[in-house]
């Protein structure tokens, strides 16, 4: 699971590592630095389908993130 800002919803810690630790180390090359959470999750499942859509429903009710702030992205990966 990623959740990380909306597009137009200011990233202030992604500002941060910009301004202080890439341009002012000589990285000017990077224009710009959103920054977003990863929960890696083990879900038990008959299928991806039903992983992404238990994980989907766990992430809302338990408020994981704050949909009218943040994007939630679902990746399943078998392993």
């Amino acid at each position: 699971v990623t959740i990380e800002n909306k597009p137009l919803i200011r990233d202030p810690e992604g500002e941060v590592i910009l301004r202080d630790l890439m341009v002012k180390n000589g990285f000017e090359c990077v224009k710009k630095v959103r920054t977003a959470k990863l929960l890696k999750m083990e879900v038990e499942a008959e299928s991806e389908a039903q992983a992404k859509e238990i994980t989907a429903k766990m992430c809302s009710d338990l408020r994981i993130y704050n949909p009218v702030v943040s994007i939630c992205t679902i990746t399943a990966t078998s392993g």
